[in-house]
């Protein structure tokens, strides 16, 4: 009755579900490695932010690549906010995916050593970006920020090209080297993005924290090829009974046609 399964199709169909069945687990797998690595990053940036802060010194200094295990981590800094030098960093958006700029300026610490602090998006005063744009002054004198430690952009982490020959004072991508080349002075690795104090109206908008990578649907993801691994064989069992049942009924049904009429 199963002779049929020895056939074109059906040793066909049978070579297809062999192979989507571990290709599927496969898939699975790699979709609950995801997670993992979501989930673990998650937790990384989550322990970062919650972590008390420790000056912005004891984590970087001037050539220091911020590693991940530093990055979000709440630092200080005593000094002074040097506006003079402060640059825009081009083709920004805020929360509501409005265009603007970063506003990046320099803050000088007490033993003259400077850390790039990012105070916020500001909107783009018109179209072209070409002219430096009017940015509300940060607090004057000596005062204490803080904010989340963020390593130099690059463009294969950003995907942002870093085109040259902008107008003065803008830039495409934050980077402690060129800032240090640009100021003259030592400059610590990274950034700092600022979180306190506030400015006064809101303006720039400080940057809103980190959210959190969707880890559940990589574990849903995975929990969905198993069960689609699962029905495949289950799928396979019900379409030879039910070919075998048609070819049975068929078969029974050729006898009868076949009899002679009675007289």
């Amino acid at each position: 009755m199963y002779r049929f399964l020895l056939s074109r199709q059906w040793v066909i169909l049978t070579l297809v579900a062999l192979l989507l069945i571990p290709t599927m687990i496969r898939l699975g797998i790699w979709q609950m490695h995801r997670y993992d690595e979501r989930s673990a990053r998650n937790q990384l940036v989550s322990d970062a932010l919650k972590a008390d802060p420790v000056p912005v010194e004891s984590l970087t200094s001037p050539g220091h690549a911020v590693t991940r295990l530093q990055r979000y981590r709440t630092v200080s800094a005593e000094g002074r906010f040097d506006t003079a030098h402060e640059v825009v960093v081009r083709r920004r958006v805020n929360a509501d995916d409005k265009v603007g700029f970063h506003v990046l300026t320099p803050f000088v610490l007490k033993d003259g050593t400077v850390v790039l602090v990012d105070r916020g998006w500001i909107p783009a005063d018109g179209p072209s970006q070409t002219a430096f744009p009017e940015i509300p002054a940060p607090p004057r004198g000596e005062v204490t920020v803080t904010g989340r430690l963020m390593p130099d952009e690059t463009t294969e982490a950003s995907g942002i090209k870093d085109v040259k020959g902008l107008p003065d004072r803008q830039a495409m991508l934050i980077d402690s080297e060129q800032e240090a080349r640009r100021l003259g002075s030592p400059v610590l690795g990274g950034y700092v993005v600022l979180t306190a104090p506030e400015p006064k109206d809101g303006t720039p908008e400080l940057i809103g924290r980190p959210g959190k990578e969707n880890a559940p649907l990589n574990y849903a993801y995975a929990i969905q090829w198993w069960l689609f691994a699962a029905g495949v064989p289950v799928g396979w069992f019900v379409l030879a009974r039910r070919e075998a049942r048609e070819r049975r009924e068929a078969a029974a049904k050729r006898p009868a046609e076949s009899a002679p009429a009675a007289v």
